[in-house]
């Protein structure tokens, strides 16, 4: 298969969108809202500091897509790289897609001279990523994730 993995356009925004309603259909069982999941997607593809979509194309199509947000450590003195919205064609998945896209961002982020790291966040049942993930190098942090969902409290303004 010829891959090629590159920055997304604004173009790329309509399937962006749609893998990430899949993600969430998938991983979690929910339905977003496409209004706010369209604006979501072009707040990123038009304010590179809020992070940034790669695409991979094949077969002249965007078949997987990874996005990338920042987190400043002020304990190591540089950003992590967050991987979010990871999301491959089931046309295209274990065919190494991911493995693609994750080693051209990794790539790219030992290249910044100023990203610490790469970091993630799984779903607890989903074995499945969880053992590409340590395929790939990565390995479970000491740490749990909480949070509070202001959107989800205001009533999905």
């Amino acid at each position: 298969m010829d891959l090629t993995i590159r920055p997304a356009q604004p173009a790329d925004a309509d399937i962006i969108a749609d893998y990430n309603a899949a993600i969430a259909r998938e991983t979690e069982h929910i339905e977003l809202d496409r209004e706010r999941l369209t604006r979501g997607v072009h707040a990123v593809l038009s304010d590179p500091s809020k992070g940034f979509y790669t695409v991979a194309e094949a077969d002249g199509r965007v078949v997987g897509q990874m996005l990338i947000t920042y987190e400043w450590s002020d304990w190591r003195n540089g950003v992590f790289w967050w991987i979010q919205s990871v999301y491959v064609h089931a046309d295209y998945r274990r065919r190494g897609v991911f493995k693609e896209l994750y080693r051209h961002i990794a790539a790219q982020a030992r290249h910044t001279g100023t990203v610490c790291g790469l970091r993630l966040y799984v779903e607890k049942e989903n074995q499945r990523a969880q053992a590409t993930y340590r395929r790939m190098g990565m390995v479970e942090a000491p740490y749990h994730v909480y949070e509070v969902d202001f959107v989800i409290q205001r009533g999905q303004q």
